[in-house]
């Protein structure tokens, strides 16, 4: 296929929240309490919130930069791309990419609501979640029709609210929330417990996509303190795996049939020996561990799970092995995994004699079809192409700018990890 002519949905990329998202959101009596935007003494932008500083750790949004620039350190608005938190100036860099459709996971709030999770008030907590979520949909997928997926943040420290918001939101449109990979590792209870069991029953009901993105845990995969920073980016996608296997032989697969988890930023060149050794186990080992499946794990894998990836080429070739009506796309815009401005040059080498049919349902039919979503109503389908959305985009400026910021690159994976800590603290036990 010729790359103008892929039609490109990214289910992963991320948010840097605007300074007035919370206005005239928040109930008049949580005002001078919700979350501001402030520049600190150190010229960082960041969000203040309870007392607390959230910093803006910088490889969440360095798209735009000379890689030789990317960082750790918190950073400030003006030394992002504008697309990072303006919702036009997003636009034109997804028409400036050739992407048409993407989801978009929080940043300062935390994958699935921690921040607010660790509110002590909960009135006040419940206020911003819902102000949050009213404002992720309303206005950052609302204003350009068809050219976003919603997806909510949940009010993690009560599943009888989680089940009310996913309600909530599915009447709003939204059928997809982000949720823990591992919520035992923030102090809640495991997936294995029956804790969950209203979020899963209301998600099962609307038919809403649980989403888990790695690093939702608040945890890294790291084999040493003095392993450098390459081992713990390498190992990024482990954190998936883990949970992955953590939920396939949970009791949300038996219990709850109607639930499907997609797996983000976790790749899929790993999931044909995982579906191997799942069934190998499931085989072996079920008469003395009692494990008992409605099917073969990985029939029910392939059933239940969606699985995405940036640049897999190897993945892509075992794609029938993976589950080809299973795997979508991303993007990672603006992380540092990212492979905008040149996303279709970089994914159609890996779909190097993939058939048109085959390559469409990666990039863009699986994505419509298990997040109900249908850009082609809102805009015309020869209008959705890469050609076409660069056209749209002609003149508009992706050339790399250096932030002048002298850059200080860590040997150890500690000082990412230490700045996620004093950011995201976990809920105590």
């Amino acid at each position: 296929m010729n790359v103008d002519d892929l039609i490109l949905v990214s289910v992963d990329d991320h948010v840097v929240e605007p300074p007035d998202m919370f206005e005239g959101r928040v109930p008049q009596r949580y005002v001078d309490l919700a979350p501001r935007a402030i520049r600190n003494e150190a010229g960082d932008d960041v969000w203040l919130y309870e007392g607390q500083e959230l910093p803006n750790i910088g490889l969440n949004a360095v798209a735009g930069k000379p890689p030789e620039e990317y960082g750790i350190e918190p950073t400030s608005f003006a030394e992002m791309r504008s697309g990072c938190y303006d919702l036009d100036d997003r636009i034109a860099d997804m028409d400036a990419n050739g992407v048409l459709g993407s989801m978009c996971f929080p940043s300062f709030p935390q994958f699935c609501g921690q921040l607010f999770g660790r509110t002590e008030d909960k009135d006040l907590a419940i206020a911003m979640v819902r102000a949050y979520n009213d404002w992720h949909v309303d206005e950052w997928c609302g204003r350009h029709p068809g050219r976003f997926i919603p997806l909510a943040i949940p009010p993690i420290w009560s599943p009888e609210l989680m089940a009310d918001e996913v309600r909530r939101m599915a009447a709003k449109g939204c059928r997809a929330v982000t949720f823990s990979e591992n919520p035992e590792k923030l102090g809640w209870p495991s997936y294995h417990s029956s804790y969950w069991d209203p979020f899963w029953q209301a998600c099962s009901d609307e038919g809403t996509i649980v989403c888990l993105h790695i690093g939702s845990s608040s945890q890294l995969t790291i084999t040493s303190v003095e392993a450098p920073i390459n081992v713990m980016i390498t190992l990024q996608p482990m954190n998936i795996v883990q949970a992955a296997a953590d939920i396939l032989w949970s009791r949300v697969m038996t219990e709850f049939p109607g639930v499907t988890f997609a797996l983000s930023e976790g790749g899929i060149g790993w999931i044909p020996y995982f579906l191997e050794r799942c069934d190998y186990v499931y085989e072996h080992h079920q008469s003395w561990t009692g494990q008992d499946l409605p099917m073969r794990p990985s029939e029910l894998f392939r059933e239940r799970f969606i699985a995405c990836f940036i640049d897999d080429a190897g993945g892509v070739k075992n794609r029938h092995d993976v589950g080809l009506d299973r795997i979508t796309w991303e993007c990672d815009y603006p992380h540092s995994d990212s492979t905008w401005p040149t996303s279709p040059e970089r994914l159609v080498a890996s779909l190097d004699g993939v058939p048109d049919d085959e390559i469409d349902a990666i990039t863009h039919l699986n994505a419509m079809r298990l997040f109900g979503y249908d850009p082609f109503a809102a805009i015309p389908r020869d209008q959705c192409t890469v050609g076409a959305l660069r056209a749209r985009a002609a003149g508009w400026d992706i050339s790399l700018r250096s932030s002048g910021k002298p850059v200080v690159r860590p040997e150890t994976p500690v000082r990412i990890i230490d700045l996620a800590a004093k950011a995201a603290p976990t809920k105590s036990a």
